[in-house]
């Protein structure tokens, strides 16, 4: 095989590779092409398929190497930093993980801690959840009771009370 040929595909692995880096983000057809060009280079840069297989498996391993030796160099550190993100989302930031036991919670009363309009937050007991109202507006500090839960959204109604005597009524369509 001519070395034009082969030192062509080398080179055209190597470019298309840089484009899919660089260029176009994700990974798409130039990043594929460029794999491809780069494996069938060394496959016919050797005698064999084993001896290609071997240089194969040894490039991959020294870029293996190459690439983890990066990450522990400070020099090269800030080079990887680009490619990652660096924000971190906290609890104090206000980032909560949803808990999946939030079944628990049909049925019980609590209180609305800001405007529903129609999500917001309510307190149980003294647990805070985010909830959302079927679609009417609630203010703040009126009594709710918890109608449904589906996956971690959790629906709430107004608890409707008797002005005089404070027993609950249960809405009628539930």
């Amino acid at each position: 095989m001519p070395q034009g040929i082969i030192t062509t595909l080398f080179v055209m692995g190597i470019v298309l590779l840089a484009i899919e880096i660089f260029v176009i983000p994700g990974f798409g057809v130039s990043g594929i092409l460029g794999i491809a060009a780069l494996i069938t280079g060394i496959f016919l840069a050797t005698d064999s398929l084993l001896e290609g297989a071997l240089f194969t498996l040894g490039a991959l391993i020294v870029l293996g190497i190459i690439v983890y030796l990066s990450f522990r160099s400070p020099r090269t550190r800030r080079f990887w930093q680009k490619f990652s993100l660096s924000t971190r989302q906290t609890s104090k930031g206000g980032y909560v993980a949803p808990k999946p036991q939030y079944e628990a919670y049909v049925g019980q009363v609590g209180k609305a801690l800001t405007q529903l309009r129609p999500a917001g937050t309510g307190d149980f007991a003294g647990v805070h959840l985010d909830v959302v109202t079927e679609g009417g507006f609630i203010g703040p500090g009126t009594e709710i009771r918890v109608i449904l839960v589906e996956g971690t959204r959790i629906i709430v109604r107004e608890e409707k009370t008797f002005e005089g005597g404070g027993a609950r009524l249960r809405p009628s369509n539930e």
